[in-house]
């Protein structure tokens, strides 16, 4: 299996400004996610898209190359992530030739390791559409969730009848730290219209994603309480 490991670190983050190369634990964040990549893959099967030149200087200082900054229509708030991906891999087949699979891996998942990947890579075939990293969610539909009906009155989410949270079905959240996808399906359609989706289940502490300060903070102190 052939496979492409793209990093996408937009620049211009609103709730950390400057977080893909903000410095955590010592090192860029985003460098966290190249080590990890580093550890399973060569060099020439990773992709960084970015459309920030500094981003560009600070992941190429690790020696890794970055061959050409997003396009500007593929770097503003509204950019789908379907088309960044597409971007990519045709940059990417058309000079190494066609991959079997795309592992995405957010820079923004610092506490996600070498091990996880391997582990998600390990359930994937090419039968399905995508593996993709979860955690089970405490905010459970059946048990904490409400939505307001017509008349203003909450409800839960989705009724069922227990009386503990024990009793509810296990639900789960994508946390955004690994996507392994099949580039056939990839080309076909959008990740939320995918059938055929395997798990693969992370810890909280190494779910971590950050996207606000308070996220932040959280992740230095992980860190200094690993």
């Amino acid at each position: 299996m052939t496979s492409l490991v793209l990093i996408p670190a937009r620049g211009g983050s609103k709730g950390v400004p400057g977080k893909n190369i903000k410095i955590l634990g010592g090192k860029p964040l985003i460098q966290h996610t190249i080590d990890a990549a580093r550890a399973l893959f060569a060099d020439d099967e990773i992709l960084v898209s970015t459309d920030d030149p500094k981003i560009k200087a600070v992941v190429e200082a690790t020696g890794l190359r970055v061959p050409f900054l997003r396009p500007a229509e593929l770097a503003t708030d509204t950019a789908g992530s379907h088309e960044v991906m597409l971007h990519a891999l045709d940059y990417y087949e058309s000079v190494h030739g066609p991959v079997d699979c795309l592992v995405l891996l957010q820079p923004t998942s610092p506490f996600r390791t070498a091990k996880h990947i391997k582990e998600a890579l390990a359930l994937y075939d090419n039968t399905m559409d995508m593996v993709v990293a979860v955690k089970e969610t405490k905010a459970n539909p059946y048990y904490v969730l409400r939505e307001e009906d017509d008349q203003g009155w909450l409800q839960p989410s989705k009724p069922v009848v227990a009386t503990r949270r024990q009793d509810v079905p296990t639900v789960y959240e994508i946390n955004g730290a690994i996507y392994i996808i099949n580039v056939t399906a990839l080309r076909q359609s959008k990740l939320s219209e995918f059938k055929k989706v395997k798990k693969y289940v992370m810890d909280e502490r190494s779910s971590h994603d950050i996207d606000t300060p308070l996220d932040w903070a959280f992740a230095e102190l992980l860190l200094n309480h690993p």
